[in-house]
């Protein structure tokens, strides 16, 4: 099946938007695009096992961090969730958020409340700090690859991820 040259420009601007995310933000593991709910899951991992009580404390923090936000900039997220899952003695935090809402501070905001919470508990990627000018680029970069994002939907589920020091792209139609 061919795709529309519309359609492909939509797939090409949403796999730069996950490319950007995950260059700028080491902290973020993998992101999902998904079609259906045109949501974005942001995962990321703790070298911990979050206790129950600890885990409702960041859903806490979460909310009141986003409505915050939403009250500041006066934009209401459609969708807005936080899950955790425990694998071995990892803890792998899942945000999902709507693309309709979705700014760049939001994401930043969210970084750095997981930063505040979890340290060198937090994995993430070592970057070069003499890239560190050209990560903050990015910021303004992914801003505007957020509006264009909103007005071309992909009908494509995406996932994004790192391997050894590269971020690696796929893109499925079928919608899971």
């Amino acid at each position: 099946m061919v795709n529309s040259p519309g359609q492909t420009d939509a797939t090409s601007e949403s796999v730069g938007l996950l490319i950007s995310l995950l260059v700028r933000y080491p902290e973020v593991a993998s992101i999902n695009y998904e079609p259906k709910t045109h949501a974005l899951k942001f995962t990321f991992i703790l070298k911990e096992v979050l206790s129950p009580e600890r885990l409702r404390q960041l859903e806490r923090r979460f909310a009141e961090c986003l409505e915050a936000l939403a009250y500041l900039t006066k934009r209401k997220c459609r969708l807005a969730s936080l899950e955790a899952s425990v694998h071995e003695n990892l803890t792998f935090l899942e945000v999902r958020r709507d693309m309709a809402s979705l700014t760049e501070e939001e994401i930043s905001l969210l970084i750095g409340l997981l930063r505040q919470e979890f340290g060198n508990s937090l994995v993430r990627e070592q970057n070069d700090p003499t890239l560190e000018e050209e990560l903050l680029a990015e910021e303004d970069l992914i801003s505007h690859m957020l509006e264009n994002v909103r007005e071309k939907v992909p009908d494509k589920r995406l996932i994004a991820f790192r391997e050894e020091g590269k971020v690696l792209v796929f893109a499925n139609r079928n919608r899971l």
